[in-house]
């Protein structure tokens, strides 16, 4: 149950990291995350724990909005060719709010299906079909950035 646990605040801090770009924060939600589901709870549901993760990350910010986030990207998560880097973050910026999640979900926070459908309250087929169209436009994006 250990493992399961530490395996599942990984995926929470990636998650927050990739979302609020910030280490400290990152760290303080994903925290603030298990705090108010172990208060309440006793098993384990990842689906319930990223949506607590997920509202605390939007609140954090609306909240600093106008403050400057930082750019502190852990090197081990990343290759080291930073063009490459910029160009994906710019078009995973630039996608639609629903599939710019669903591809955080999938890819940086390493949610399964089940995972994902269950924190954004659609169906696994949704995933897949916002996951297969997220993925296209990404392909799209990148192609002309990359050329």
């Amino acid at each position: 149950m250990l493992r399961k646990i530490e395996e599942l605040y990984d995926k929470i801090y990636r998650y927050c990291f990739y979302r609020l770009r910030n280490s400290a924060s990152a760290e303080d939600i994903t925290q603030e995350a298990f705090l108010r589901y172990f208060a309440q709870n006793t098993d384990i549901n990842a689906a319930y724990i990223f949506t607590i993760a997920k509202n605390l990350c939007t609140d954090m910010f609306r909240r600093k909005q106008t403050e400057e986030l930082s750019d502190d990207y852990p090197t081990e998560d990343f290759s080291d060719k930073s063009d490459t880097k910029v160009e994906v973050r710019t078009a995973l910026e630039n996608l639609g709010e629903q599939h710019r999640e669903v591809l955080v979900m999938r890819y940086i926070a390493d949610m399964s299906v089940n995972e994902t459908a269950e924190t954004l309250g659609i169906s696994r087929f949704a995933v897949y079909r916002l996951e297969k169209a997220a993925l296209a436009q990404m392909k799209k994006l990148l192609k002309g950035a990359l050329k």
